[in-house]
């Protein structure tokens, strides 16, 4: 469980970096707070970060819930390509939004598996 442990860790300060792009963003741009419009950048700076915190919502359960039933190294190597996938999204959204949709699919499929490796796990263990 220490891989897990250590991908939900990488995942949980991704987002913190993320939350200090954005207050450095605020400076940068002129968007004083509560703004959440403004400078373009700073716009796409913030939506990186509230993206994540959407899917993190999703991710931190899913990961620890698969890891219940399915060997932890690969239940982590999953959890490892959606941080992966988060900053190939934050890379791409940052150039252009338009081309966001690897870096999102990198992070969205491996919640859906982790969900799914959840589920079946847990019905599993019903029998």
């Amino acid at each position: 469980m220490n891989w897990v442990d250590l991908v939900a860790l990488a995942a949980l300060l991704q987002l913190l970096v993320f939350s200090f792009q954005v207050g450095s963003a605020r400076g940068r741009y002129g968007v004083k707070a509560p703004a959440v419009t403004g400078h373009e950048m700073f716009e796409r700076t913030y939506r990186v970060q509230m993206n994540t915190l959407e899917l993190m919502v999703l991710f931190i359960p899913a990961l620890y819930l698969a890891a219940r039933y399915w060997p932890p190294a690969w239940v982590a190597a999953l959890g490892a390509v959606y941080v992966v996938g988060r900053l190939l999204y934050r890379a791409a959204y940052l150039r252009d939004p338009a081309s966001r949709g690897t870096g999102f699919l990198a992070s969205i499929l491996p919640i859906f598996v982790l969900l799914l490796a959840g589920v079946v796990g847990a019905v599993r263990g019903l029998f």
